[in-house]
């Protein structure tokens, strides 16, 4: 039986996700599996007729991934809302972003435990967690992770996750969560631009157009405002953290290529060590320069912060490792998805005007993102659909003579 093996792209907590750099490669296909061959479907097409071909295609597999999908995509909508939501409630009562962002990112040293844990109920060999911190080790090198490697090849890394997260918080400051979580889902035609600048990733058309619709709905929404100083400000912020975002997993792709599931876990666990060694500074200068102060520690609203930070790290984990379950699409929806739950928590909660430049804005960039989504050979996908209907249309013709 043939083993799975999948790459992932470590993800920034404020970013979507899987989006385009995560690659599967992975045989759901064995001599004792269920999955019918192309004799049986041959078969059965010649005792059914053509109107079953698309459905007997459709593996046991694919359904149960289909099925985990939606559930991944439920789980993924809230914890990402969820913690858009809770952001924002957390800072009007916690004047200090950057503290939040620093205190969020502590908890990716969970990763890798958390990973160790679940291979040890799923895997029959099992091996001590420093085995696997050895093995996982080599993604940074022959030498594994040295000083060196941890400079070069992680804290450029943690430094972009620090300020994809600052950017982001910032902007929920300045305009709606609806705004925000809506402009960040620009950062897939950003991942897009730069792929194709700097690591020569195949041109595409359809997502060239989905990028000017990204680029259309960024105008429209700052428009919407009638670009007061504020919404101006926060929107150019929440693009600077999509940009920040996207530059991360190019970068990461540039420099690291691609990891296992183990060694993304491994990755993002020593981002938070990075955070933990050398940005902790940072949160204590702003404290006592009074840049982000608060007058007791029994004042800060330790529920709020722990469970946004929960919330990411759940965000995360479904983003990085869903892909073992389901397909990298479904968990991209479910991120953009989370935009018209936002829209109706802000409708409710706050006294956003949904005008109609900003419902277009809105509907445009969504748009541009479900055409990021699409296949490379999405033509050749839309050619055989309607080949076989228009097979199924010949056949009941057929059928009524």
């Amino acid at each position: 039986m043939k083993k799975h093996s999948a790459r992932v792209a470590p993800l920034s907590a404020c970013t979507s996700p899987v989006l385009t750099l995560t690659r599967v490669e992975a045989d759901d296909h064995s001599p004792t599996s269920t999955v019918p061959t192309e004799a049986h479907i041959q078969a059965a097409i010649e005792a059914n007729g053509p109107c079953h071909q698309c459905f007997l295609k459709y593996s046991i597999t694919q359904i149960k991934k289909c099925s985990w999908g939606i559930a991944i995509i439920l789980c993924v909508c809230s914890s990402w809302s969820g913690s858009t939501q809770l952001a924002k409630s957390t800072l009007s009562r916690f004047d200090a972003p950057f503290t939040l962002t620093w205190f969020s990112t502590n908890w990716n040293f969970f990763f890798f435990p958390i990973y160790y844990v679940g291979y040890i109920l799923k895997s029959n060999e099992k091996q001590s967690p420093k085995q696997k911190y050895k093995e996982y080790c080599r993604f940074f090198g022959d030498s594994g992770l040295t000083v060196k490697a941890f400079f070069t090849k992680a804290a450029p890394f943690g430094v972009l996750w620090t300020l994809t997260n600052y950017l982001y918080l910032l902007a929920i400051k300045k305009i709606s969560t609806t705004d925000v979580s809506a402009l960040f889902c620009c950062n897939k035609a950003f991942v897009f631009l730069l792929s194709w600048i700097i690591l020569q990733d195949k041109f595409m058309g359809v997502r060239i157009v989905a990028a000017i619709f990204a680029i259309a709905g960024i105008v429209m929404m700052t428009y919407s405002d009638g670009f007061h100083s504020h919404s101006v400000i926060g929107i150019a912020l929440v693009v600077g953290s999509a940009t920040m975002s996207a530059l991360y997993k190019v970068l990461f792709k540039l420099i690291l290529g691609g990891a296992s599931f183990g060694e993304a876990a491994l990755f993002l666990s020593v981002l938070g060590i990075f955070n933990v060694l050398f940005i902790t500074c940072i949160p204590i200068i702003l404290y006592f320069t009074k840049m982000e102060y608060w007058s007791t520690f029994e004042k800060i609203p330790w529920c709020s912060l722990c469970g946004f930070s929960v919330l990411q790290l759940t965000f995360n984990i479904l983003v990085n490792f869903g892909i073992a379950i389901t397909y990298p699409t479904l968990i991209s929806c479910g991120i953009v998805l989370s935009v018209p739950i936002n829209v109706v928590v802000d409708h409710y909660t706050s006294e956003i005007v949904f005008n109609g430049v900003r419902v277009i804005a809105i509907i445009i960039i969504g748009l541009g993102f479900f055409l990021l989504l699409l296949p490379e050979d999405w033509d050749v996908w839309i050619i055989k659909l309607l080949t076989c209907l228009k097979r199924k249309k010949n056949h009941l013709k057929e059928i009524a003579l």
